[in-house]
């Protein structure tokens, strides 16, 4: 419930200070907003605004979200030996040390997320560290720095951006022909009508499924990249090691953007899955 109230009430805040900004744009620019350039300016706004703002709220939101706790001070050994990994690891990949957290899950899974490489926050679920290796933990830090160092989640960002600018253009502009027809292009009608709304919410939600597809297929070929990262970081042994571990682990626990950068995704879902089987990927390492 927590975490609904939490989307909705950030979602609901990114369109109220989009919309302004694009009033404030329009007003200045005395662009029309029915016209494509409006359009296209309405769409880049509102795909990439959402998509940055995203962004820069995400370490906020991941915390609040999962309950995660950044260790400011180790409290114990468990959370040195992460702390001084983690260091470790940044260093080697020439990235500032993220910041390092702890969240309770019982599943086994980690995400990174941030606003830049240097800004960033690593964190593991309580029911990786009971259950995991330190060998196998350590590959799967490796991996979530490799996702830091390759900037992955600011090219992420980029793709939903023009992902989510296309559908809003091209629902739009379909939308506007589509009523217009349907209006038998009454010329005299002032106004668009509540036609108009209703087919461009029903084809941004089809656009927006066969789009999502495009951001999965990215996404999983980014965990191949992260894993081969892990491997040149602490060896391709530790990280195999840590996927066959996760592939007896339950069904990951994590949503969003924070799942696109977890250690583990959904084992279901096809084109719509974030991560690659995890035979597909201990498959990867092997031959590599």
């Amino acid at each position: 419930m927590k975490r609904i109230a939490l989307f909705l009430l950030t979602n609901l805040a990114v369109m109220l200070v989009l919309g302004i900004v694009l009033s404030l744009v329009f007003r200045f620019t005395g662009l029309d907003s029915r016209s494509l350039g409006g359009l296209l300016l309405l769409a880049a706004v509102f795909g990439f605004g959402g998509s940055f703002i995203s962004l820069a709220m995400s370490k906020w939101i991941a915390k609040r979200s999962t309950g995660a706790v950044v260790i400011t001070q180790p409290n114990n050994e468990t959370e040195n030996w992460l702390v001084n990994t983690v260091a470790a690891q940044a260093k080697k990949a020439g990235i500032r040390c993220p910041e390092v957290a702890i969240y309770d899950a019982p599943d086994m899974n980690a995400f990174a997320t941030g606003m830049n490489k240097n800004k960033a926050l690593v964190a593991v679920s309580s029911g990786l560290l009971q259950s995991m290796t330190r060998d196998e933990a350590e590959a799967v830090l490796a991996h979530e720095v490799s996702h830091i160092a390759s900037g992955d989640m600011v090219t992420m960002t980029l793709l939903q951006g023009v992902v989510n600018t296309f559908v809003i253009f091209i629902a739009r502009v379909l939308g506007n022909i589509i009523d217009s027809a349907l209006n038998n292009n009454n010329s005299e009608s002032e106004g668009r009508g509540f036609s108009y709304y209703i087919i461009v919410f029903i084809l941004e939600m089809i656009f927006g499924v066969l789009a999502s597809t495009i951001v999965m297929y990215y996404s999983r070929q980014r965990e191949f990249s992260a894993d081969s990262g892990a491997a040149r970081l602490v060896g391709k042994n530790k990280m195999i090691a840590a996927l066959q571990r996760l592939q007896k682990s339950s069904e990951p626990h994590l949503e969003g953007n924070m799942m696109a950068f977890g250690i583990s995704g959904k084992s279901s879902g096809g084109l719509f899955m974030s991560h690659p089987p995890l035979e597909s990927r201990i498959k990867a390492l092997q031959e590599a």
